[in-house]
Order: C-alpha cells, then structure tokens, then sequence
C-alpha cells in the first residue's frame, strides 16, 4: 500500500538538542548550557521591544532597511549586501537551499556546529564530515575533502563547541583554494568575543564566494527574538532574498535588534566582563586539574580524564544548581561546555568542580 514518505535524507536527521533549563527537583539553577548573555540584551533593546507591541498589528517591513543600515554603519558594510534571518541558522539554512542539493556535497569539520549536517540534509545534500587536529579546524583536511559534487564549506569562527580559532591567514588560503563553484561560509557567531576580528567580512570583499554570517542570540542577548545577518557579494544576497519569506523577522526583533546594536556602551561592557571572567574561569579549573583551549568565545570546553569523569562531573553540577553542557554528541566525550556567566556564577562552578575533584562528593 502506498503511503506519504518524505523526501530522501530528512529521516537521517537527528533531531538537534538544545541546552538543557531544567534539573528535576533542583530550584534556582543557573543555565550555563547555552552560552547566553549573564547580563541579558541591552535595556535600550528591551525598551524598543515594549515600545513595539503599540504597533503589532502592522506588518514588520519585508526589506529589514533600518536594521540593515544600522548592522552596515556599525561594522562599516554595504546594507545592501546585508540579509536578515530567523537567527544565523535560517541564512544559513537559505545558503544550503540556494546551493546545494541532490547529488551535492557539504563540508563540515569534526567538532563543527550540529545544526551543518542537519541544514545539508533539509537541502537533499550529502553532509561529509572532516577531521579537525586537537580541537582546531584543519584547513589541509578539509582541502583534501573536496571534490567535484563540494557546493558549501562550512566553518564556525571562533569555533562552538571548541572555542578555537581559525587563523586569518589559514582562513585566506582556504578561500584562496577552494574552486569557484564551492561557496565558503564562516559562521561567526562569536566574532564579537574577539578583539579586531572582522569575522571574515574582509574575505567576503576579496572572494565572491565568501559568505560571513553573524548573530545577535550572543553578545547582544537577543536569543529568544532569533535575529541573525548574512554578509556576501550582492549576487548572493540577492538570491537568498529570492528564498527568504518576506516577513520571516517580526516588527519587535527587528526594533530590539536595531536598538542592541546601537547600543556599544553596553556591547563594551558585555564583552568586557566576558574576556575578562573567561580568563579566570579558565585559569581557576586548569589549577584543580582542568584545562581548557585558550577560548575566543563566551564559553570554554573544560576538559576531563575521560568520558566517564566528565559525565560524573556534570551530574553533581546539576546538585549543585549548575546547568552545563555535554558534547559528546561533538565527538568531544571527556568534555563539558561551560557558559562563562557573570562573576557569581563563574565562582560557583570553580567552587562545585573543586569539591567534585577532591572527592567531597
């Protein structure tokens, strides 16, 4: 008997898992999981948010102009070669829909964001994965993956979960090799973390087949409105435009999102407090016998002896009231993702993590 079936590939996708809020029986936890904002969006954005719900019966603008013209005078780029989505995951999601399919490849690194293989699949296209050397994205490896069927190249900089960073220069030369019929995206969700870092928008002016996306769930702490940019060569952009659904953004995330944006007083001081609390959170678990990657982000990948230590770990956070985040599922078994969060949080975590290693437990 003949039945509705899907198309070929969605069933291989495995369901993404997003960090966890919740400990049963626990009250008053901090969720660490999910490398949110401690200090939340800017009260500037909040306000244009609650300013916004006197004009909800209106239509939100199908262009995005102002928060166009706002992210282009920010970080000094063409508006026009801006595209607005549902988070960085819907560009994303418009690139693989745009250029991939059947019949297609698309790279993704060993320890990438979850969300490559699954939007790959959703297009009909083959995800191929490419080893990454010690927790750092190899440019050799993933050269050495492409062949003739290759249409996108992925790579998260600063990578999610690992928190390294790709070179700029190593960023060039992949750029520099890759055929003209394979598009290179740099996801940056957290280019903000790190000081004078473009998030490849000079790569995106020198190589047509550059695409740099951006987020604002972040730094401007604005996940729960999933806000997201895309920056690219104008013959791109205007063909994500051609699959973008014309109100995908709600008239409040487009205000919130246009007022974080300008709003650097805070975004100074966010990243401030991060680059600084991250320091000592990795320097305070590396002297209990912790370590972690020098991190590029708001988060770090706390490192065990191995899968059965982290885990354990991770259970008696969860007493404590700390939520953080297993990567097993990023081929990285023996290790947890730890949000760096505001000052009390961070204490917590050395605190709880020192009592789990000496056994007072």
């Amino acid at each position: 008997m003949n039945k509705i079936t899907p198309q070929p590939g969605i069933m291989d996708i495995a369901l993404y898992q997003g960090g966890q809020s919740h400990v049963a029986g626990v009250e008053h936890v901090i969720k660490l999981s999910s490398n949110e904002n401690p200090f939340g969006p800017s009260p500037k954005a909040i306000e244009a948010a609650r300013d916004s719900a006197a004009t909800l019966h209106r239509y939100p603008s199908t262009d995005h102009a102002p928060l166009r013209q706002a992210i282009g005078a920010r970080h000094r780029l063409d508006p026009a070669r801006l595209v607005c989505g549902v988070g960085s995951d819907e560009v994303l999601q418009f690139i693989a829909q745009a250029y991939a399919g059947p019949g297609d490849e698309v790279i993704y690194t060993e320890h990438g964001f979850s969300m490559y293989p699954i939007i790959a699949r959703m297009a009909g296209a083959m995800p191929v994965m490419v080893p990454e050397r010690d927790r750092h994205v190899d440019v050799d490896n993933i050269l050495s993956a492409v062949t003739e069927q290759t249409r996108i190249v992925f790579v998260t900089n600063p990578g999610n979960p690992t928190s390294t960073m790709i070179p700029e220069a190593e960023l060039a030369r992949l750029a520099e090799a890759l055929p003209q019929t394979c598009l290179m995206v740099i996801d940056g969700a957290y280019a903000e973390f790190v000081d004078g870092f473009d998030g490849g928008a000079s790569l995106v002016d020198r190589f047509e087949n550059v695409i740099m996306t951006r987020t604002f769930s972040k730094v401007y702490g604005l996940g729960g409105m999933r806000v997201g940019w895309g920056y690219a060569a104008q013959s791109i952009i205007d063909v994500l435009n051609r699959v973008r659904q014309p109100f995908n953004l709600s008239l409040t995330a487009l205000a919130a999102a246009e007022a974080a944006v300008n709003d650097v007083e805070f975004l100074t001081f966010c990243r401030a407090e991060n680059a600084r609390l991250r320091v000592w959170l990795s320097d305070e678990l590396a002297k209990i016998g912790v370590p972690s990657d020098a991190s590029c982000t708001n988060f770090i990948l706390a490192r065990f002896a191995d899968q059965a230590e982290a885990e354990a770990c991770d259970d008696y956070l969860k007493t404590q009231g700390l939520i953080v985040r297993r990567v097993a599922g990023y081929n990285l078994p023996n290790a947890l993702r730890i949000t760096v969060g505001d000052e009390d949080a961070c204490r917590r975590v050395v605190a709880a993590i020192t009592a789990f290693k000496g056994g007072a437990v």
